[in-house]
């Protein structure tokens, strides 16, 4: 499995170096897709149409980008595994990390808004999403910062915050409408 991780990452990051351009777009996809996603994300809480499940979707979304978030935190705990740089695996073309690898939180964090919009019905947002998440998660491979596996680390993680997000916070509760009835 090791073998296959570390030759699926060697692919992703073999062209990194080569084209300034590709080599400039993956860094500025890693270094701003959160952001740029989180931003689009909390836009979306003044959309027109069905604002009530929108603004469900958005809470959960913020649920979800948190509690993936902090699963990772205690997968730190148990895992620590090398940046593959580090084990001579990739080409580096950002600073390096202090942290382990593993599991990827850019991965979480977008995968988590994908995966809550998803998970509440709101399909062509959480598909647009979702899109710009798997860009992010292939940025991280591309700059050399992680292993494939580490992004799919993270994004099994944002899934599974996104389902405990669904089965606990149910859209027309009290909650949800004080929550989304703000503004």
């Amino acid at each position: 499995m090791n073998e296959l991780d570390a030759a699926l990452t060697r692919a992703i990051n073999s062209p990194a170096g080569t084209s300034p351009v590709l080599d400039l777009l993956m860094i500025w996809i890693s270094a701003i897709g959160v952001p740029l996603l989180v931003l689009a994300v909390a836009g979306q809480w003044w959309r027109r149409g069905d604002r009530h499940h929108i603004r469900h979707g958005l809470v959960a979304a913020g649920l979800t980008f948190l509690l993936g978030l902090a699963l990772n935190q205690l997968i730190l705990l148990a895992v620590h595994r090398i940046r593959p740089y580090d084990a001579g695996v990739t080409h580096l073309l950002i600073g390096q990390s202090a942290d382990p690898s593993f599991p990827s939180d850019h991965a979480t964090a977008t995968i988590a808004i994908a995966a809550a919009f998803l998970l509440q019905g709101v399909r062509r947002l959480g598909l647009w999403f979702l899109a710009a998440a798997v860009l992010v998660m292939v940025s991280r491979v591309y700059i050399g910062t992680h292993y494939v596996s580490d992004v799919l680390g993270g994004a099994l993680t944002a899934i599974i915050a996104a389902v405990q997000v669904r089965c606990l916070y149910g859209e027309g509760t009290r909650v949800d409408r004080m929550i989304t009835g703000i503004l």
